[in-house]
């Protein structure tokens, strides 16, 4: 390794002591290529210097030696270093509660409400690289999908994996009590000062152990503040009709029921806020409010990956070799 380099095949450097044997031979081969003739006395020919071709093909030979050298260093692939950095940051500690209900499914969005969600979700923690985040889904019950972390693109592809009710391994229902008290558990092992539970639901809770108020309560006292958001629009929505299999088979007209009582108080409790979404643009206005939430400073471990570095070694044997190119053809008009 040298410095931030390294290489793939470092033995291959071996390769450069090459240039030794070339060297001692080209010395060889110039002392031996000059004519002769035997004078009497040379001092006719005191003031004649060496030619400044002859300094060019000792130059062209350098350059040569150069470019194998340029050679030998691309054979060994050159790396960028892979390291870790411990860096304090400004971020926070968020949990993304989200229903995964199959009412979740109905059409006032699009393409439904589920997939406006995962489509602004994403969106959302792609934007917070410094931020320790977390994913709870809930439905009839609750459970923890992504553990908190500052991994985004493992989170991004979980978030756009959602499915109602995870493909039926939940009940299906409403138990935001209980989506708290999941997501309040997990963040109780984050570092960050600021901790935040974003929960976006489109009903209200009739299921589940916990109660939205107490674990509310739960929550503020662990210094946690809930942003609440209500989907769905104003009226009647579409709502999907689910046989016995999951399978939908039609739609049907519905009331839009959303108990903000609850989620207004929810928030309110904690000292966060309450947000309606009737459509997808303003459920992107939402987040894009909640991306500012507060921040503190946490330390975070950022990788740096490995690429290749030969770039720089190819170029300087592209130059090197055109370089020869010209004095050879050019100006020493040697024909091969």
């Amino acid at each position: 390794m040298i410095g931030n380099l390294q290489f793939l095949h470092p033995k291959l450097l071996w390769l450069l002591l090459l240039i030794i044997p070339l060297t001692v031979w080209y010395v060889l081969k110039s002392s031996k290529s000059d004519p002769t003739l035997k004078l009497p006395t040379t001092s006719a020919f005191s003031n004649i210097g060496t030619s400044w071709k002859v300094w060019m093909r000792h130059l062209l030979f350098a350059l040569k030696m150069l470019a194998l050298a340029c050679l030998v260093v691309i054979l060994c692939r050159p790396l960028s270093s892979n390291t870790w950095s411990q860096n304090n940051v400004d971020g926070t500690d968020i949990i993304l509660a989200i229903d995964v209900s199959t009412s979740m499914l109905a059409k006032d969005f699009t393409p439904d409400r589920l997939g406006a969600a995962k489509e602004v979700a994403s969106d959302f923690v792609s934007e917070r690289t410094s931020d320790n985040i977390g994913l709870v889904v809930f439905a009839g019950e609750a459970f923890t999908l992504v553990p908190m972390t500052t991994d985004n693109p493992i989170l991004v592809n979980s978030i756009n994996d959602l499915a109602i009710c995870m493909n039926f391994a939940l009940e299906d229902g409403t138990a935001v009590g209980d989506g708290i008290s999941t997501a309040t558990n997990r963040l109780l092992k984050g570092t960050a000062k600021s901790k935040s539970i974003i929960l976006l639901t489109d009903g209200s809770n009739n299921t589940g152990t916990a109660s939205p108020l107490t674990a509310a309560e739960t929550a503020r006292s662990k210094g946690i503040k809930i942003y609440t958001i209500g989907v769905g629009t104003e009226g009647t929505a579409p709502f999907p009709m689910i046989d016995f299999s999951g399978n939908i088979v039609g739609y049907e007209n519905m009331k839009v029921e959303i108990d903000e009582g609850t989620l207004k108080e929810i928030a309110r409790i904690t000292g966060g806020k309450y947000f309606r979404a009737t459509s997808k643009n303003v459920l992107k206005n939402i987040f894009a409010e909640i991306n500012k939430l507060e921040k503190s400073h946490i330390s975070v471990d950022r990788h740096s990956n490995i690429d290749d570095a030969y770039q720089p070694w190819a170029l300087a044997l592209l130059i090197i070799l055109t370089i020869c190119a010209i004095i050879r053809y050019a100006v020493l008009r040697t024909i091969p």
